[in-house]
């Protein structure tokens, strides 16, 4: 569900403000971007993209390797200096297109402990459950280990989804949705604050992104809607989680969890631009081996969001144990598709992949 029609324009900006052969060399890099990217969105043109998404980008190709970095000189530095708020703004306009207004919701679900998906015909939802179908997403400032992801794909830009920091060996990964693909240009910016003029934990230039080849948003392939980032150092030589902090990665326990969930909608949907969290009770997503949380306000740009388990206030940090991805890329189809989103179950798949990105 690509929704930035106004893509271009923005790009043309950015080329006015270069001179020379730093001008004629950057048109020539987004020409093969803009090539590679419509290939890839050709490919990806018939799988559906939820409401969590705002708008797939291109595939990665490889899981036992890493894509090749959009730019091999691309550095925080430079995504900082190219991510200026000008552009962070412009990547989110507040008009444009209206979000899709996708079919009926798939079945509900229900708690469950066991790995098999249940029986047609299971029990309608619990109370519970159906108690937590009336929680709402709070606005609030944000935290230090989650943030926004903004690219140039071959139209231009994109305020897309959600990421968070994963702990690991060398402190540098970040955690998304697998159709959350970055475009060139891409970066992370941890507690994202709308226009302000210098973010507070810095602008992050992401390297390398890890993800399944076979991942999707239906069928077997939403159990693998995740994907690994590395992230360069910044200008200091710092690690990004050296200055986040990061989220244990963890495997999921079972289908009933108590988590909290932090995520950026994007401004077409969320005019206020700013963070979100719930507090709330995943339970299981009936007929599958994914997860489903009930709670109103992650609209499109919270893929990736992640749920984070014992949650702790002070450090900002968690153990991640899911995040808004799977089928239909996060959540079901139609009215009111904001109050209900899914996650894969991390189990070994997940595991493999993160060994596989820890290495770079």
């Amino acid at each position: 569900m690509e929704r930035d029609d106004t893509g271009r324009a923005g790009a043309e900006r950015a080329g006015l403000e270069q001179t020379g052969l730093e001008r004629r060399t950057q048109v020539r890099r987004w020409r093969r971007a803009a090539t590679a990217a419509v290939g890839m969105v050709v490919c990806l043109a018939t799988a559906p993209v939820g409401h969590a998404a705002e708008g797939a980008r291109g595939a990665v190709p490889h899981a036992g390797r890493p894509s090749p970095a959009p730019d091999t000189v691309w550095s925080s530095r430079d995504a900082a200096a190219f991510w200026t708020s000008e552009r962070m703004a412009a990547a989110a306009p507040p008009d444009g297109d209206t979000p899709a207004s996708p079919a009926a919701p798939p079945t509900g679900s229900t708690p469950a402990s066991s790995a098999a998906p249940p029986k047609a015909g299971s029990p309608a939802p619990s109370a519970a459950v159906k108690a937590q179908r009336a929680a709402t997403a709070q606005h609030f400032d944000g935290i230090r280990s989650v943030g926004v992801l903004f690219s140039v794909d071959g139209d231009a830009r994109a305020h897309h989804c959600t990421a968070s920091v994963v702990h690991s060996p060398h402190r540098n990964l970040i955690l998304t949705a697998g159709h959350c693909n970055p475009g060139t240009r891409a970066a992370f910016v941890p507690q994202y604050r709308s226009g302000a003029q210098t973010q507070p934990y810095g602008v992050w230039a992401i390297g390398d992104t890890f993800a399944y080849p076979e991942r999707g948003t239906s069928g077997d392939g939403a159990d693998l809607d995740f994907a690994f980032a590395t992230v360069a150092a910044d200008e200091d030589g710092r690690s990004l989680e050296d200055v986040t902090g990061g989220n244990t990665l963890s495997p999921t326990p079972g289908y009933t969890n108590d988590i909290t969930v932090v995520g950026y909608p994007n401004v077409r949907n969320d005019p206020q631009d700013r963070a979100v969290r719930c507090a709330t009770r995943t339970a299981r997503l009936t007929g599958t081996r994914q997860l489903r949380m009930d709670c109103g306000g992650f609209y499109g740009g919270t893929s990736g969001s992640p749920w984070l388990r014992d949650f702790d206030e002070e450090s900002g940090t968690g153990r991640l144990i899911g995040l808004i991805g799977g089928l239909n890329g996060g959540g079901p189809k139609g009215p009111n598709s904001d109050r209900t989103s899914y996650s894969p179950y991390f189990g070994g798949k997940i595991f493999a992949l993160y060994a596989r990105a820890s290495q770079a």
